[in-house]
């Protein structure tokens, strides 16, 4: 029932037997507690209401509808958030129609004005509404740019074969062309898109080594019959004892060797005896050799032991004419000098810069006791690996190593009796015998 108007301005106000509880809008739909404690007032008792608990300090805000006088009360609202006041707050049920709020709908008609936001922060959740273009298409396809967008490219096909079989006995020309294009593109993407074009050419070199495997075993008896594994080498680097760990598969670059490769010892391609090498690269890189690279430093102690106690020995394996016209063309036939300057020429990459310790520097092989490797190879081209004739060229090179290999091992690893050689006594006896 709403309250009497009052006859004017200086009448005073009716007195009430109670004050009326005001009726709290709110958009959470939580009860509000602003007047939990509130009390009935009696003008007559002249008595004060009880505060309320956590009270905050109020400010009388003036409405656009403030036409009432008749009301009990102004509206009031907290301080600092009369910017806010249509955000969920509370208002007197004779401010609900003001401009701060939307308006009930009236008579039946629906209200323009949106809905009260509920107080606290938004839901991150909750996803912005889409909006149609002004053509009326979905406005989804103009989220994805270009960048997010994948393309697949169609993967590369196997190299045609131009009318050549693969054989054991050869290298096919796409093997090489992969070797070739495999050094210009050592990437991870790249040899992925390509794996059957790698498998293909790996099988194509195991099928090559198992051959002439059979064949160097017939050449050099000491040599046994080893799985293929150890006799290949990996394409990929090994990582085991590398300063950098980090393996080849996580990263863009692979450090993929371009190049295929095998070696064959008593041992396979690991330990301590000379072996024979046959190294598979386009361009110009093809070669075949043996020997001993990098050895240890017993193995080099035994080396410079037989150079220093019987120099004979090594003399005559290089003086080989056949050795010597194969391994050493520069050197002059029958002349030693110039065959030691030849050999050791090719091998001062690694050699030691002064004299080794221990022996005299005018010693008279002096050069080759600065050695710490003994190999020797001769280049092919790539025509001689794809040829016909491909396993008969590499063995023509490596008859030739046998007795150079054999001298090699029997320094290093020599096995019971080497030393007690009859016939090497008698020509080291006869030797110094000449000298003197």
């Amino acid at each position: 029932m709403p309250p009497k108007k009052r006859e004017n301005g200086n009448s005073a106000p009716q007195a009430a037997t109670g004050r009326r509880r005001s009726a709290r809008v709110s958009s959470t739909g939580k009860t509000s507690n602003y007047f939990e404690d509130d009390v009935d007032e009696s003008e007559d008792m002249g008595t004060a209401r009880k505060p309320a608990k956590n009270p905050k300090k109020r400010t009388r805000v003036e409405s656009d509808h403030d036409h009432d006088d008749e009301s009990d009360e102004a509206p009031y609202e907290e301080e600092g958030d009369s910017s806010s006041r249509g955000d969920g707050d509370e208002v007197d049920e004779e401010d609900e129609e003001s401009d701060e709020l939307p308006k009930k709908a009236k008579d039946g008609e629906e209200s323009d004005a949106p809905p009260p936001r509920k107080r606290g922060r938004p839901s991150k959740a909750t996803p912005k509404a889409a909006t149609a273009g002004d053509d009326g298409g979905d406005s989804d396809d103009e989220e994805f740019d270009d960048e997010n967008r994948v393309t697949f490219e169609p993967l590369p096909q196997l190299r045609d074969t131009g009318g050549i079989e693969y054989e054991d006995t050869r290298i096919h020309p796409n093997t090489l062309a992969f070797l070739k294009d495999l050094k210009a593109n050592n990437k991870r993407s790249w040899l992925k898109a390509r794996d059957p074009e790698f498998r293909r050419s790996l099988k194509d070199w195991d099928s090559f080594v198992e051959t002439l495997t059979e064949k160097i075993t017939e050449a050099d008896e000491t040599i046994p019959e080893l799985p293929l594994k150890d006799v290949v080498f990996r394409i990929y680097r090994d990582i085991r004892f590398s300063k950098d760990p980090t393996p080849y598969k996580s990263l863009p670059l692979l450090d993929l060797k371009p190049h295929y490769s095998a070696a064959w010892s008593r041992t396979g391609r690991k330990g301590p005896y000379a072996c024979y090498y046959v190294h598979c690269e386009p361009g110009g890189h093809c070669f075949v050799g043996g020997g001993l690279w990098h050895p240890d430093k017993d193995a080099i102690a035994k080396l410079r032991a037989s150079i220093d106690e019987r120099p004979h020995r090594i003399r005559r394996v290089l003086a080989n004419p056949h050795f010597r016209r194969t391994f050493l063309p520069k050197a002059k036939d029958g002349d030693e000098k110039s065959i030691i300057a030849a050999f050791t020429a090719a091998n001062k990459e690694n050699a030691l810069k002064t004299r080794p310790q221990g022996f005299h520097p005018d010693h008279r092989d002096i050069e080759l006791l600065k050695l710490r490797n003994f190999t020797i190879g001769t280049k092919l081209k790539d025509s001689d690996f794809t040829s016909t004739a491909a396993q008969n060229k590499i063995m023509a090179i490596i008859e030739p190593m046998v007795e150079y290999v054999t001298f090699l091992n029997r320094v290093v690893m020599p096995d019971p009796g080497d030393d007690s050689d009859s016939d090497t006594d008698e020509n080291d006896a006869g030797e110094e015998e000449g000298e003197e």
